[in-house]
């Protein structure tokens, strides 16, 4: 939000330095994320003066040119050679002194240089209002009243205002600081305990009053909980124009573009108090009537940025008497009924809408106005019929209208102010100290909360309207400090804790789990449970129907609450892999949420994301891309390192896998994984193969930790490898050869791999060959080569026996 400090010192006479009242607004919780300085003409016009022609002759070398000397207050005048046509002698001018920068409408600078121009010298330039950025003709210089002096700087003659401006990162609750009054208002209660008493000076409305009652609109409400307040009056015979330079320097230096009147009127009053106001043309308004309803479902509506909507049956809809909407209430104005250079009467509007129901209408629409900013935050119900007067002022003063009407003021049920008390005792101790109650007093006089009585014990206070957010003895005692300063709140060089014991055994397991994945060169990550709606398109396995659904999001793309975690981690690796970070390994523990029936589920999951190589590239080491294996050998270690052997493979059905397996227990499900197929990836703009798995994490810690753990010492005689090259039936399987081989030796034999597969030329039809190593030890004495050919001989004829194997 931005706020001009002159406009600020409209309503406190604050002379202090801006830099200073930028750290008192900060301290005052109404946080300055930046000084800007504003200029109502880039440049202020420095280095451009007043100067008289006192000659002016044809140039003698072109046609188009003349040369003059023009008085410039000093004691010689100059010689500046001029190209416009309505240049003479006598005439008083503004003229842009040798060193001035001046700049175009795009705000490039250009700089004016002493020089010749056709053998004639000139130092300066006699310039015309557009090359000043004082308006937009160039049809001749800018010719001056004649009683002007020469000499003056034209910042003077004209007014150049310079501002600073104050961005300030207003938090949601603070709806009473959505103006420079409000912003005014707090910093005179800051003011304050800097011992600078100042007033504050409010807008005068004492000069109301109805010039002839000639236009009268009746309002009708149809539903009093959306629009608890609604006030109108009409203004004929305005003039539609331009608008007076100060209200277009104000909206300027916030960053508001002037329209005409009427428009920067109702914007102007806005950004003063805070009060959202519009006005409607009066010969669009159909019966002399404004309803304020909802409408059907579905109905067309076209708003000022020429947008058909479809409304909702929710939206608070402006209505004439043929119920044709004028305005989404609270939010945008329609397009027919705007004000144009055309009208010359207007029915002008002050509401309070409820701030729920323009909320949800905002989103809806996707529209973010100045008037939905402040009416979804709660504005100061109390300041409509204010507001609408300070308004109705300036168009009579500024546009010349005459006020048509008496105010029409829909207010059936009177908005009381809130009743809270505040103990003494407990301020103290949530402050943390002892604020002087005499300090405690005035903190709450300078912000308007008005002390009802008082007893030994502390206050009983009512709240201002316009203070929403304050209902509770905590928001007293958060007002009292953040205007006391926390700066001044004293704290002790001491510091406490406790430390706390987590024996959770669920929490355990996530960390063994996470220390082995890290250990394996995974990297963790926590996406948002908030995603896009769209995505259930990319699945049959999450639909709609299932969907949580946000009430109030904070935007499309973070509608609903994710029913897979893949969509979620795709991001991430696309995320990555845009930034040239194509080798990845991710792990994530979080939840899925569902809706089965009216009745909400959770579901908690560990995922994991493999990508590109197993390891970054490296002159060392080759490429080693991963593969579908290499997840499923770590899918395995960590079912292993919880205990849980003996798992079922078997294919799993799933629409984003183009290839994928499950790992159960009997019929319970543990894990699904595999490769994700490429028409999910094309959606997320990734072109190389992801490996996905998804954990069921509820079940795994049901069968987790059910192993014991043997401990033992390390052996202390050495093992030995001895490798068998067989040859074995085409359907054999190395499952077989590995269960033979520990049913043959059980005590000896440690370990079998498989280290090579070979089908193809010169070997039998039918047939294949297996080369197998055997890991031997005993661990109470170092084994002899009669005792190793022995266990050997009786491997091979074991295979021989079962498998058909023959030795090649």
């Amino acid at each position: 939000m931005k706020i001009s400090y002159n406009w600020l010192k409209q309503f406190l006479q604050v002379d202090w330095e801006v830099t200073k009242t930028g750290e008192l607004l900060t301290d005052l919780g109404l946080e300055v994320e930046g000084i800007e300085t504003k200029e109502s003409i880039k440049g202020s016009l420095k280095g451009v003066v007043t100067g008289k022609v006192l000659t002016c002759v044809q140039h003698s070398n072109a046609d188009r040119l003349k040369v003059t000397t023009v008085d410039l207050g000093d004691e010689k005048p100059v010689q500046i050679v001029c190209g416009a046509p309505n240049v003479a002698a006598g005439q008083k001018v503004l003229v842009a002194t040798v060193g001035t920068t001046l700049y175009d409408d795009k705000g490039e600078g250009f700089k004016i240089k002493k020089g010749k121009i056709r053998g004639e010298e000139s130092l300066g330039m006699i310039c015309a209002e557009d090359e000043l950025g004082l308006g937009t003709s160039h049809d001749g210089i800018l010719v001056l009243d004649e009683n002007i002096q020469p000499g003056i700087p034209a910042a003077e003659v004209f007014k150049i205002e310079t501002d600073f401006v104050f961005e300030i990162g207003l938090t949601p609750n603070r709806s009473d600081a959505m103006s420079h009054y409000g912003v005014a208002r707090d910093l005179r209660a800051g003011l304050i305990q800097k011992d600078l008493k100042l007033e504050l000076i409010s807008p005068s409305v004492s000069d109301f009053h109805v010039d002839e009652r000639t236009l009268r609109f009746d309002v009708e409400i149809e539903d009093k909980d959306l629009v608890p307040r609604y006030c109108g009056i009409t203004i004929t015979d305005i003039e539609v124009k331009e608008s007076p330079e100060w209200i277009k320097n104000r909206l300027k230096a916030i960053g508001l573009t002037p329209k005409n009147n009427i428009v920067d009127i109702t914007n102007y009053v806005l950004h003063e108090l805070g009060q959202p106001l519009h006005a409607f043309d009066a010969q669009k308004i159909k019966g002399n009537k404004i309803i304020v309803k909802t409408l059907e479902e579905g109905t067309k509506f076209t708003t000022l940025d020429e947008v058909e909507r479809s409304l909702s049956s929710d939206d608070i809809m402006i209505c004439d008497a043929d119920e044709n909407p004028l305005c989404i209430g609270g939010v945008f104005g329609g397009l027919k009924s705007g004000v144009t250079e055309n009208t010359s009467s207007i029915f002008l509007e002050s509401a309070y809408f409820n701030p729920v129901s323009v909320r949800k209408t905002a989103k809806r629409h996707g529209l973010n106005t100045d008037a939905s900013f402040r009416f979804e935050r709660g504005i100061d119900i109390n300041c409509t019929k204010y507001a609408l007067k300070r308004a109705a002022l300036l168009i009579e003063q500024y546009a010349g209208g005459k006020l048509a009407s008496d105010i029409s003021d829909f207010y059936p049920i009177k908005m009381e102010d809130f009743q809270v008390f505040l103990s003494y005792e407990n301020a103290y101790r949530l402050i943390g100290q002892e604020i002087p109650k005499e300090t405690i007093k005035n903190i709450l006089a300078s912000l308007e909360i008005k002390i009802n009585s008082e007893t030994a014990g502390g206050l009983g206070l009512t709240i201002p309207s316009y203070r929403t957010d304050v209902q509770r003895e905590a928001d007293i005692i958060e007002e009292i400090l953040r205007v006391y300063g926390y700066n001044n709140i004293e704290f002790s060089n001491k510091l406490n804790a406790s430390i706390t014991f987590n024996d959770n055994k669920e929490t355990k397991i996530e960390n063994i789990v996470a220390n082995q994945l890290s250990a394996l060169g995974f990297n963790e990550t926590m996406a948002n449970s908030l995603t896009k709606p769209e995505y259930i398109s990319l699945s049959e396995h999450v639909n709609s129907d299932a969907n949580v659904e946000m009430l109030n999001p904070l935007s499309n793309d973070l509608a609903v609450m994710r029913q897979s975690m893949l969509f979620s981690g795709l991001e991430s690796v696309a995320y990555n892999i845009n930034r040239k970070n194509t080798a990845l390994k991710f792990y994530e523990f979080g939840k899925t949420y569902h809706k089965y029936n009216d009745k909400y589920q959770e579901d908690k999951h560990l995922t994991l994301f493999v990508t590109g190589n197993r390891t970054k590239d490296s002159w060392n080491s080759n490429s080693n891309p991963s593969d579908f294996f290499y997840l499923k050998g770590i899918i395995i270690t960590v079912l292993e390192r919880l205990g849980i052997q003996k798992v079922k493979a078997t294919p799993v059905k799933n629409d984003v896998f183009s290839e994928g397996i499950a790992l159960s227990l009997g019929k319970i499900k543990l894990v699904e994984f595999g490769v994700v197929k490429r028409s999910v990836l094309k959606e997320f703009g990734i072109k190389q193969e992801v490996l996905f798995a998804d954990f069921s994490w509820d079940t795994v810690l049901k069968f987790s930790g059910k192993k014991n753990i043997k401990v033992a010492n390390l052996p202390k005689f050495p093992s030995v490898k001895r490798d068998l090259a067989l040859l074995l039936p085409s359907s054999a399987q190395f499952k077989e050869v590995y269960n033979l081989a520990f049913q043959s030796e059980r005590k000896l034999l440690k370990e079998v791999d498989l280290f090579d597969v070979y089908e193809g030329n010169n070997l039998p039809e039918g047939k294949k060959s297996y080369a197998v190593s055997f890991v031997l030890q005993d661990e109470t004495k170092t084994l002899e080569d009669k005792q190793i050919d022995k266990i050997m001989q009786k491997l091979q004829q074991s295979f021989e026996k079962n498998l058909e194997a023959v030795l090649r």
